[in-house]
């Protein structure tokens, strides 16, 4: 009998804003973060009502860690002081390396229509956290998107997926933390197994429909995370039809100090980017 990966814990994201007033509901975020090491945030946001985004994400710093925005609907313009412009639109990845510091924008470029999409905030091991910025604009045609033999459809975004009989690259690969980010797109009727390294965190996060956890005996709604044990198989079905995040990724076992848009390992180190973001020196 195979032996299936336990759930931790269920939570609902919270209603929140950020930037310049952008509503979003936090996944998870802030006080416990280390339970979800390597991962520290995620961010969902989605409005038809522009009154909701149209203020976007004006200027602001990052120090520490990686910023992965996943674009479901609408289209968001990126620019930094790398002299970095990007369009984020429907089905596209921007995939954000702050290290030392970055200071960027993102903002809306529509008036009307559906904004919908997340943010995933990735830390960086301590060697990595003042290494050099970098930022990929990785378009919906480079990003591989597969078909199971048991009808999932599966957005490829990280990693290496693998059900046993279907294996593919994601659109990024990443050391140290080798993080895992696939979306599922579950038919009614249908069942995923995918393969996660024993010892990785495993986040399973629905924004559409309901999906049944094997060896679980409660399930999955919409608009909730289950965070799962660090070993054994997982298995998703679902009699209705769902949408699905699997993160996972391998945690560094750091101390994580946060500051707002700084993550370091220490508060020292947090008082030094205050400084350098004060002294324009952040991304020196």
């Amino acid at each position: 009998m195979p032996q299936f990966r336990k759930v931790l814990s269920i939570q609902a994201g919270q209603p929140t804003s950020d930037g310049a007033g952008v509503k979003l509901t936090r996944v998870f975020g802030g006080p416990g973060i280390e339970a979800f090491d390597p991962f520290l945030m995620l961010d969902e946001f989605g409005s038809e009502n522009p009154d909701e985004y149209i203020a976007g994400f004006p200027p602001h710093p990052h120090r520490g860690f990686e910023t992965v925005t996943y674009m479901l609907e609408g289209r968001m313009r990126h620019e930094d002081h790398m002299g970095n412009v990007g369009l984020l639109q429907g089905g596209g990845v921007q995939w954000m390396t702050a290290a030392r510091g970055v200071i960027h924008s993102e903002m809306p470029e529509q008036e009307e229509g559906a904004m919908r999409g997340f943010q995933l905030w990735l830390n960086l091991p301590a060697k990595s956290k003042m290494g050099d910025a970098g930022y990929d604009d990785i378009q919906p045609e480079r990003i591989p998107r597969i078909t199971t033999q048991n009808g999932v459809d599966v957005v490829v975004i990280a990693g290496q997926f693998d059900d046993g009989q279907t294996s593919q690259p994601g659109a990024v690969q990443r050391p140290d933390t080798e993080p895992q980010y696939f979306d599922f797109h579950m038919p009614a009727g249908s069942h995923i197994s995918p393969r996660v390294a024993d010892g990785h965190r495993v986040l399973l996060y629905v924004y559409e429909g309901e999906v049944e956890i094997a060896g679980q005996p409660q399930k999955l709604g919409t608009s909730r995370l289950a965070r799962l044990s660090e070993s054994g198989e997982i298995q998703l079905s679902t009699q209705t039809g769902a949408r699905v995040l699997l993160i996972a990724g391998k945690p560094l076992g750091e101390p994580i100090v946060q500051y707002g848009p700084f993550v370091m390992n220490s508060r020292e180190e947090i008082e030094q980017a205050l400084r350098d973001f004060r002294d324009d020196k952040l991304t020196a």
